[in-house]
C-alpha cells in the first residue's frame, strides 16, 4: 500500500520535488520531468527516457552522465502530456537532435510523438521510439502491438551510450531498434499494487496463484498460475524467453531480475541462483547481470526477467560507464560545464512554455455580440463536466482497474480541473468562443496527460475551431464543428467504433447530433438526443473487446465490463444536456 503522499493528485509533483532535493548533482527539476544537471556538450543527441510515475528507478532515476540526458515524468501510470515532453526536450536538447524512448502504450506514443512533430517544426530533429520487450502481451507474429516492460532499461542503456559516444540522431535511433529486437521480458505477479489514496490494490491474486505476464502499471497478468518454487518459477521464466531466442542471438546476454516493488531483495536472489543455472545449461552466458528493482509497479509483488542477446557492440553499450542516481558503473568523465543552466534555445516561439513551465498563450480573439453568450455556455458547460466527472471518479477508477491501470477517475479529474480553469481565464479576458475552448482542451491535455488527456484536448480545440467570433453558432456549424472533433480525436488516436474506446460513444453522438441538427430539431433536443444515445453505446461497449489500449492483452478480463473512456464521455454529454436545458446563470467560480 502507498502511504506516505500530502494529495494524491500531486504525487508525482512532490514525488520530483523532493528527488531533485535529494539529487542535485545529478538533476534539476524543470517543468514536466528532470534534466541532467551537467549540460552535455554542444551536438549531443539528447536521450529523454519518459513514461508515467511509480516506476522508480525507471524512468527519472538513470537521468546522468552516460545515460538520459532528461526524463519526462507523467502522473502515477498515465503517459505525460505533449506540453511536458516539449519542456523538457527544450531544456535538454544542445543542438543534437531528441530521441523520446518509451514502453509502447498508447498515451506515450499519442503524446511523445506530438511532442517531437512540434519540436521538429521549430527546428530542432526529434524522433520517438518504443519499446516492444514484453512477449506475453501479443504472439511473436504481432510483436510491433507488445507493451514495453523492464527490457525498456537496456534499450535506454544502449540508446544513452551511443549518445554518449557521439552518435548522430539517425545511429542512435538504429541502436534502440537493435535492442529492442534482441530485447525479451516476461513477468509474474503475486498481488496487485495499491496508487496513492486508494485503500484496495488495483487487482488482486487468488493465494498460492501467480499473474503470468503482468504489466508494469498495475495491469494483472493475463493468465494465472499455481505458485509454487522459486526452481519452478524459474523454468518458466527462462523457458518462455528461451522460445522467442532472436536467430543470430549468440550466448552472451545481458541479464535483468527485476523486483517490481514489494519482492525482497532475498527473494531475488533465491531465484537468481536457479536462473543462472538454467541460462548456463542453455549455453548462455549473463553479462554483468543486474538483479533488483529497476523498473517498478509502486508496491506490486512480482518479478520479471530480461534477456538481451549481445552483439559486440549491445556488449560495449551495455557495459559503458555510468553516474546516476540509481544506476552507477564505471567512472564516466565528468562535462567541463557541469552545473551550466540549462539555456533557451533560439528560435522557439513564445507561445511554448514560459521561465515558470506554463503555457503562454498568444493573443485571442474577442468575443463580439452573441459569440459572448456561446463562451458562457461553453464554461458552464466545462463547469457540469467537473461535477460530473469528481463525483464518479472512484467509479471510473474501478471501471478502469478491471483490465488497466485505475487512472482514468483521477486523470479525467486532473484534465477538467485544468480546462475550467483555463477556460474561466479566456473568459474573463472576453475571449472568443473558439480561444475559450482551446485554452480549455491545451489544459485538459497539458494537466491530464495520457491518451484520454489527449484526445479531450484535441477534440474540444477541433470543437471551438468551428465556432464564429461575432454570433452565435448556426446549426450546420454546430454540425460540422461535432464532425471535425470526432475527426480529430480518430485522426489522433487511430480508434475506429468497434476498438472499445470513447470512439465508441463519441461517434454514435456524432452522428446523431449532426443528424437531428440536419432534420430541423432544435440544438438542445438534438444534444440530449445524442447523448443518450451516447450514453447507451457506451454501455453496450461492455460486450466489445478491446483492441487497442493498455486493456487489449486483457481483452478476455475486459468483455463483461464497459469501457471507462466511453462511460466518462457519456456522462459529460449527458450532464452537459441537462445544464442546456437549465436557464442560462452566471458562471460559478471554482474554489
Amino acid at each position: 500500500m502507498t502511504r506516505l503522499f500530502n494529495d494524491p493528485a500531486r504525487f508525482a509533483d512532490d514525488m520530483v520535488a523532493g528527488f531533485a532535493a535529494a539529487h542535485p548533482e545529478h538533476v534539476t527539476a524543470v517543468h514536466g520531468g528532470v534534466v541532467r544537471a551537467d549540460r552535455p556538450r554542444d551536438g549531443k543527441v539528447a536521450v529523454l527516457t519518459g513514461g508515467g510515475s511509480g516506476h522508480y528507478p525507471a524512468f527519472c532515476g538513470v537521468v546522468g552522465p552516460g545515460f538520459a540526458d532528461g526524463s519526462v515524468i507523467g502522473n502515477v501510470f498515465t503517459s505525460p502530456s505533449a506540453a511536458q515532453a516539449h519542456a523538457v526536450a527544450t531544456a535538454a536538447e544542445t543542438g543534437g537532435g531528441v530521441l523520446f524512448l518509451f514502453g509502447n502504450y498508447a498515451g506515450d506514443v499519442m503524446n511523445f510523438g506530438l511532442a517531437a512533430q512540434q519540436l521538429t517544426a521549430e527546428g530542432v530533429p526529434a524522433r520517438c521510439f518504443a519499446i516492444t520487450d514484453d512477449i506475453a502481451s501479443a504472439p511473436a507474429e504481432d510483436a510491433v502491438r507488445r507493451r514495453g516492460i523492464a527490457g525498456d532499461f537496456v534499450v535506454f542503456k544502449a540508446a544513452s551510450a551511443a549518445a554518449e559516444e557521439g552518435a548522430t540522431l539517425e545511429e542512435v535511433v538504429r541502436v534502440a531498434e537493435h535492442a529492442n529486437a534482441r530485447t525479451r521480458t516476461l513477468g509474474v505477479a503475486f498481488a496487485g499494487c495499491t496508487l496513492p489514496g486508494q485503500s484496495e490494490p488495483l487487482f488482486t491474486v487468488p493465494e498460492g496463484k501467480l499473474g503470468l505476464g503482468l504489466g508494469i502499471h498495475g495491469e494483472p497478468g493475463v493468465s494465472e498460475s499455481e505458485l509454487t518454487t522459486a526452481e519452478e518459477l524459474a523454468h518458466t521464466l527462462v523457458d518462455g524467453l528461451l522460445a522467442e531466442r532472436p536467430a543470430a542471438g549468440g550466448e552472451r546476454v545481458a541479464v535483468i531480475l527485476n523486483g517490481l516493488g514489494s519482492t525482497k531483495y532475498e527473494e531475488l536472489y533465491v531465484l537468481w541462483a536457479s536462473v543462472s543455472r538454467l541460462l548456463a545449461e542453455a549455453g548462455l552466458e549473463p553479462v554483468r547481470p543486474e538483479v533488483g528493482e529497476l523498473v517498478t509497479s509502486l508496491d506490486m509483488a512480482g518479478c520479471s526477467l530480461t534477456l538481451t542477446w549481445l552483439d559486440d557492440a549491445l556488449e560495449r553499450y551495455w557495459l559503458a560507464p555510468t553516474d546516476t542516481p540509481a544506476f552507477r558503473r564505471g567512472d564516466p568523465a565528468r562535462t567541463p560545464r557541469q552545473g551550466t543552466a540549462p539555456q533557451p534555445r533560439a528560435g522557439v516561439p513564445a507561445t511554448s512554455t514560459a521561465r515558470d513551465g506554463k503555457p503562454v498563450r498568444p493573443a485571442v480573439p474577442l468575443a463580439q455580440g452573441q459569440a459572448a453568450g456561446t463562451a458562457a455556455l461553453a464554461v458552464r458547460a466545462l463547469h457540469a463536466a467537473h461535477t460530473v466527472l469528481h463525483d464518479q471518479e472512484e467509479a471510473l477508477g474501478r471501471l478502469d482497474a478491471v483490465a488497466g491501470d485505475g487512472d482514468h477517475g483521477r486523470g479525467m479529474c486532473k484534465g477538467i480541473d485544468a480546462a475550467v480553469a483555463a477556460a474561466e481565464q479566456a473568459h474573463a479576458e472576453r475571449a472568443a468562443p473558439a480561444a475559450v475552448l482551446a485554452a480549455a482542451g491545451d489544459a485538459w491535455a497539458a494537466e491530464a496527460g495520457g491518451t484520454s488527456g489527449a484526445l479531450w484536448g484535441a477534440g474540444l480545440r477541433a470543437v471551438g475551431a468551428g465556432l464564429p467570433d461575432d454570433r452565435a453558432p448556426g446549426t450546420e456549424e454546430l454540425a460540422l464543428a461535432a464532425e471535425s472533433a470526432l475527426a480529430a480525436v480518430t485522426g489522433l488516436g487511430k480508434a475506429e467504433p468497434g476498438d472499445k474506446t470513447l470512439v465508441d460513444a463519441l461517434a454514435p453522438f456524432v452522428t446523431a447530433f449532426a443528424e437531428a441538427l440536419r432534420d430541423g430539431t432544435t440544438v438542445t433536443e438534438a444534444f440530449t438526443g445524442a447523448a443518450e444515445t451516447a450514453r447507451t453505446a457506451a454501455e453496450e461497449t461492455a460486450g466489445l473487446r478491446p483492441r487497442l489500449g493498455r486493456a487489449r492483452p486483457l481483452a478476455e478480463r475486459s468483455i463483461g465490463t464497459p469501457d471507462p473512456g466511453a462511460v466518462s464521455l457519456a456522462a459529460v454529454l449527458t450532464t452537459v444536456a441537462a445544464e442546456a436545458r437549465q436557464p442560462a446563470r452566471t458562471v460559478p467560480q471554482q474554489s
